[in-house]
């Protein structure tokens, strides 16, 4: 138990870095304007699709719905890898002398 909150410590400074407020009222205002992919429902779950922001709010994309998509969960995943991992590179470049 402890070893796994010392890895989970030492992965969440950087995840924890990485968030930034999000307006809940625009996500479910797009998920009102777009049903879910798989149930057709506008609230309530949606078994393996995720709202992703088509721009990263990392990047500087908004929280807004005109920024929002359904995404499957396992490509969310790999997105969310990617665009991390993008904005930590453009953090550096600005953060050079």
């Amino acid at each position: 138990m402890r070893l796994t909150l010392l890895c989970l410590a030492l992965l969440l400074p950087a995840a924890v870095e990485a968030r930034i407020p999000r307006d809940r009222a625009e996500v479910r205002a797009f998920r009102a304007e777009n049903p879910c992919p798989s149930t057709g429902l506008r609230r309530g779950r949606c078994d393996g699709w995720q709202v992703d922001h088509v721009e990263p709010l990392c990047a500087g994309g908004a929280d807004k719905r005109a920024n929002l998509q359904w995404i499957s969960t396992e490509d969310h995943r790999f997105k969310t890898y990617v665009d991390v991992r993008e904005c930590r590179k453009q953090r550096r470049a600005n953060t050079q002398p």
